[in-house]
């Protein structure tokens, strides 16, 4: 019997395929109108309550905030990352001995609507000491566009469909607005003080350092992209509505929010107008998942691609700074900012 992993791999190939063939038939009647694999938890537990060396143990349930977990935290907690380098945030699957760690980790820091397995297990094993960081700032809310997606999938896919709809009404991918996540940062700081009173303004001293850095950023995307020929920006998934939003661009997502959700022929289709519309000349994919829908689109309107990176998963080099950085440069050269 097919396992549901592969299940879900065969699925959203299939509607690779399909949508590949759809663009290709738009193409060849002159129309207008223009994937991730599942994966498991990687070998780190949750962590302990107190680490070998006494420190209390900070869980972080993926790469932004266990960067900014441990800037907070310093060599004061031991902090433990739930996602492994490499692995879609979306589709992590705890294995029995992190979800036995998050029961006895002293802080659990996570978002709520991005990881269903961590929703999970938090709720089940540490309800009283998690630490969902987008009750600290105002969230933005989920697009109309994912909304009908989600529908979609649900009525072809059945329970499927609705065991991956979003369980929040909101856009989780808030760490990609700097000025937000320097206010998380100073929430991080509050919590570690009241898990661990006598390092209290050492957490505190470093996120407020840690906000400051990322304030600098903020100024740094501010000014890099006050001035561009282009302010639209078409990208794989939904992922960047706080950075567009934060900067004053407009995002044309290829697929909602769910990085796993294929778009149907009729969004690739409005997409693929607006893209030839506002003369886009650059379709951007990501880290983590598959190009080929974009690469297909890019194709079909006469663009190229670029890579912009939602850093939900710990760079190959640099961090997080260093990769927010990059996404500036990147953003520059393709909307053609001055």
């Amino acid at each position: 019997m097919m396992s549901e992993s592969s299940r879900r791999i065969y699925i959203r190939n299939a509607s690779l395929v399909a949508s590949a063939a759809f663009l290709a038939a738009t193409t060849a009647c002159g129309a207008e109108a223009g994937s991730t694999g599942s994966a498991t938890g990687g070998s780190s537990g949750g962590a302990p309550s107190v680490s070998a060396d006494g420190k209390p143990g900070v869980t972080a349930a993926m790469y932004p905030l266990q960067w900014l977990a441990e800037k907070v935290a310093g060599a004061d907690a031991a902090v433990t990352g739930l996602t492994e380098p490499g692995v879609e945030p979306h589709d992590l699957e705890l294995s029995p001995a992190q979800v036995a760690g998050l029961s006895e980790t002293r802080l659990v820091v996570y978002i709520k609507g991005v990881q269903p397995a961590v929703d999970e297990a938090v709720e089940q094993h540490a309800a009283d000491r998690g630490f969902d960081v987008a009750t600290s700032v105002t969230t933005l809310p989920a697009t109309e566009e994912e909304h009908a997606e989600e529908e979609g999938h649900a009525e072809e896919e059945g329970h499927e469909g609705e065991e991956h709809a979003h369980e929040v009404e909101y856009d989780p991918h808030l760490w990609l607005d700097p000025s937000r996540f320097a206010t998380v940062a100073k929430q991080l700081g509050e919590k570690l003080a009241a898990v661990d009173p006598a390092h209290a303004s050492a957490y505190r001293s470093r996120a407020a350092l840690a906000a400051t850095d990322l304030t600098t950023l903020d100024g740094e995307l501010t000014k890099g992209l006050a001035t561009c020929a282009s302010r639209s920006i078409v990208t794989n998934h939904s992922a960047f509505g706080y950075l567009a939003g934060r900067y004053k661009l407009q995002q044309i997502g290829i697929s909602g929010l769910d990085p796993d959700a294929e778009p149907s022929p009729a969004r690739l289709a409005e997409v693929a107008k607006v893209a030839k519309e506002q003369k886009v000349t650059t379709i951007f994919t990501e880290t983590l998942v598959s190009p080929k829908v974009a690469e297909i689109l890019a194709q079909e309107v006469g663009a190229k691609t670029a890579v912009l990176d939602p850093v939900e998963s710990r760079p190959e080099s640099g961090d997080y700074l260093s990769a927010m950085r990059q996404n500036l440069t990147t953003l520059q050269a393709a909307l053609r900012c001055s």
